[in-house]
């Protein structure tokens, strides 16, 4: 068995578009990866395309040789688009091999020690604020919104949200200065204190609906500076959190926020690979490290998986993207023991189940592993082509 093609298909989203990346081998097996040029960078399937020829021809189920020259024949620009590039064709391979032996993927990686994952429900509010009309979901535009919204996670049998920093009144935003969405808070990314009000009225507002048995995380991004992020968990310590979450590139910078948190850190969702991730390790810097699996590879992200758990650091992954990632980030905690939890995204387009040909199973804030060969699912081809993608 060759690959005889990579092929990358596109989307829409509503904000962004999803990418899928199709291996097709000389056989007529098709393996699938999800990756996002959307987050990921611009040009990001373009990079794949330049890659696509240390593969074309080779057998994918030896994947670990074909990751390893990849990643040596892009040594001098290491991370960022192009260890996200080596990732999609890592994912599509390890879908193909488990194809070809007729398993799910998580069997390949030592088999399943859980065959059901909890869930958070993430970005809880920040759409329905900032993208109801793209996505086409219902509005959130007022505290009491805020207050409905969490009772309705509730009622959808989930025991765990995540927000974002939302400020009300005249003008309802997402307050994202370190991506520089807007011009408020940016370059300065220091915490004034409206926004320290704000996040204690959301937070305030998310108890009163989803009760004191909710565990809410809030995740702050690349918003602040050391100082910045340290005022704001002083600031939302009554408010009992599972964990607060934020970037930083210096991992002593976040060991020095975490010592002075009164909740635990979560971080590391913009790392790449086992090298990135040595330092915040080797200096106690999170309590629980988040892992991108389509950034990383559903390879690469268990070996980092193992690595923390000889710290004694929990993992989650960063999992906001389509159903195949869904599937492929659900493989990945299925064979890691230092789960903590999973994150996933209720709030998208109407169109969003049918992009797959199997959905993920979730039922009661719980997923169940997919029981097919591969990832268990593939694209449907016909729902892409059916809502091309936009230039965003």
């Amino acid at each position: 068995m060759k690959i005889a093609k990579l092929e990358s298909l596109h989307a829409d989203a509503g904000t962004r578009n999803f990418d899928f990346l199709k291996l097709t081998t000389d056989t007529g097996l098709v393996g699938w990866s999800e990756y996002n040029e959307t987050f990921g960078g611009p040009g990001l399937s373009a990079v794949i395309e330049r890659l696509a020829p240390a593969v074309i021809g080779k057998d994918p189920r030896a994947w670990e040789a074909h990751v390893t020259h990849m990643y040596a024949v892009r040594r001098q620009a290491s991370g960022g688009v192009v260890q996200q590039a080596i990732a999609a064709i890592e994912n599509a391979m390890l879908d193909v091999k488990a194809r070809a032996l007729g398993i799910p993927v998580y069997e390949m990686l030592g088999g399943p020690v859980r065959d059901r994952i909890r869930l958070y429900w993430s970005h809880c509010g920040t759409y329905r604020l900032r993208a109801h009309k793209e996505m086409q979901i219902p509005p959130v535009k007022t505290l009491d919104d805020i207050v409905k919204l969490g009772k309705e996670v509730v009622a959808k049998g989930y025991t765990g949200l995540k927000t974002n920093v939302l400020i009300f009144g005249d003008n309802p935003r997402n307050y994202a200065p370190g991506f520089a969405r807007t011009a408020e808070g940016f370059p300065e990314l220091n915490p004034d204190r409206y926004v320290i009000k704000a996040i204690q009225e959301q937070l305030a507002a998310f108890r009163e609906g989803a009760g004191p048995d909710m565990d809410i995380m809030v995740d702050l991004n690349f918003n602040y500076k050391t100082e910045g992020f340290v005022k704001m968990a002083r600031a939302m310590e009554p408010f009992d959190l599972l964990w607060m979450e934020l970037d930083t590139r210096d991992p002593k910078a976040l060991q020095y926020i975490r010592s002075r948190a009164p909740m635990p850190v979560a971080s590391c969702e913009s790392l790449f690979g086992r090298r990135d991730y040595r330092p915040y390790f080797e200096n106690c810097s999170v309590d629980v490290a988040i892992i991108d699996t389509p950034w990383n590879g559903v390879g690469e992200s268990v070996k980092i998986a193992n690595m923390a758990d000889t710290y004694e650091i929990n993992v989650a992954p960063h999992n906001f993207y389509g159903p195949l990632a869904t599937m492929m980030s659900a493989h990945f905690c299925a064979v890691v023991p230092n789960l903590r939890i999973m994150e996933t995204d209720p709030d998208t387009v109407p169109w969003h189940d049918d992009l797959v040909t199997v959905k993920p199973a979730i039922k009661d804030g719980h997923m169940s592993l997919p029981a097919g060969p591969g990832w268990g699912t593939e694209v449907n081809e016909a729902t892409v082509r059916a809502h091309p993608p936009h230039q965003r």
